[in-house]
């Protein structure tokens, strides 16, 4: 027997939502609720369609003029860093949703979350799956490496930020060992700075740096202190992933995922040897 719909329900689904940041659209969008979306970062760049929304500000700062112009129902918030904003929508009377997703598990869960608010559960438990299961195979592929290569992978260049939850999670599956992986529960990026010199006693095979939606510039990296006796450096393994791919906590990582397991895969087809 089929229930029918619940018009009461239905009238408090949200129908117009502002993302103040990207993978909040991300979602929405893979969801295929992108028509919900009224408003977005400035640093949203995918998919195209949410690029043409209005801009409602960067990551730390917004226009809540504009915000509350969009007339949401909705506002969809993300991390501690914007726990000030949404203390002030809240005060003036917005409805935020705010989350704080650090790893895989938390981007399925904010997954599910979101498909439950907008009445698309159903979309979600199919995006979830879909996730797992491609997340799966590359974690199975990686498995037929000879070993696991050392990896470090910098978010940011000044200073030195690694070991980010989900990114390390994502080498992990994608066959490297983090080389910062101790790091990955630490929920606050000034609790993730490293020193340049420690990276290079850590000797890493492969560089994987994506500078928050900066321009990654290899050469810089090669050229630091020290860095020059570091394997990675010596074998001119420096590889950008678009912060776009995996630095947004969204299903848009399987991008930025994908990527990683193919420089892994074309390390361990060189011929590396199977013992240090």
């Amino acid at each position: 027997m089929t229930t029918p719909p619940d018009p009461a329900r239905a009238s408090r689904l949200p129908g117009r939502i502002v993302c103040l940041t990207a993978e909040s659209a991300d979602i929405l969008y893979a969801l295929q609720a992108g028509d919900l979306v009224v408003g977005v970062s400035g640093y949203t760049v995918t998919p195209e369609e949410a690029r043409r929304k209005p801009k409602v500000g960067a990551y730390t700062s917004v226009d809540f003029e504009k915000i509350f112009a969009l007339s949401p129902d909705l506002v969809i918030a993300y991390s501690d860093l914007q726990a000030d904003i949404t203390a002030t929508l809240a005060r003036r009377g917005a409805t935020v949703l705010h989350l704080n997703q650090r790893s895989l598990r938390d981007i399925l869960a904010a997954i599910a979350m979101i498909g439950a608010i907008v009445g698309r559960g159903a979309a979600a438990d199919a995006l979830i799956a879909r996730l797992e299961g491609e997340w799966a195979a590359i974690e199975a592929a990686a498995a037929r490496l000879p070993r696991r290569p050392r990896v470090y992978f910098e978010e940011w260049d000044d200073p030195l930020i690694s070991g980010i939850g989900w990114v390390s999670e994502a080498v992990a599956l994608a066959g490297g060992d983090d080389v910062f992986g101790e790091l990955s529960d630490r929920t606050v990026a000034a609790g993730r700075i490293v020193a340049a010199d420690e990276v290079a006693r850590r000797d890493p095979e492969i560089v994987f740096a994506s500078w928050c939606g900066k321009k990654v510039r290899p050469e810089r990296i090669a050229a630091r202190q020290g860095w020059n006796r570091m394997t990675a450096v010596r074998e001119g393994r420096i590889h950008e992933i678009k912060s776009a791919h995996i630095l947004q906590p969204g299903p848009v990582i399987l991008r930025g995922m994908r990527q990683m397991a193919g420089v892994i895969a074309a390390w361990g087809a060189t011929g590396m040897p199977l013992h240090e």
